[in-house]
């Protein structure tokens, strides 16, 4: 169990996905999406206030303090086992886009079908940002999908 209660706590390799893809800023920030941000992608709250710059303990503390509600999103939405990898990928998914875009996704529905090598391509759909593609994003998803697959080959051996 993850500190703050999700059934399941992202592992090394997603973490580490996560701050490479959201770098670490020690002050506020407007992101693609539009809002305020501050740390490994922290969104900052109404009324939230923070002590600038933020240290990179503080952003971590941030950030884990955020994963619990997307790793418990990815265990409630998907109804199939997941290996530790597959599982970080979704995490990671999900805290770049919210549980409404996982929710909704022919993602989630490939998984819980029972179809995971087919769910990988999936994670390739989802680089816009508004109507516009990001490079950014085009590199994150490529690194969710392949650590996505390499979960596959990890529960194939």
């Amino acid at each position: 169990m993850s500190p703050k209660g999700s059934p399941r706590a992202t592992g090394g390799a997603g973490l580490s996905l996560i701050r490479a893809f959201e770098g670490f800023s020690p002050t506020p920030y407007v992101c693609p999406a539009g809002f305020p941000t501050v740390g490994y992608g922290h969104v900052v709250l109404d009324g939230e206030r923070f002590e600038m710059p933020l240290s990179q303990e503080e952003g971590e503390a941030l950030l884990r303090g955020d994963l619990p509600r997307y790793e418990g999103a990815v265990c409630r939405l998907i109804d199939v086992p997941l290996g530790g990898l597959c599982f970080d990928a979704l995490v990671s998914f999900t805290f770049n886009l919210g549980e409404g875009a996982l929710s909704a996704s022919t993602l989630r529905r490939l998984v819980n079908g029972g179809r995971l090598a087919d769910a990988g391509p999936q994670f390739d759909r989802w680089v816009f940002a508004g109507a516009r593609k990001l490079p950014g994003l085009v590199r994150r998803r490529a690194a969710e999908r392949a650590l996505w697959e390499r979960g596959l080959g990890a529960n194939s051996s």
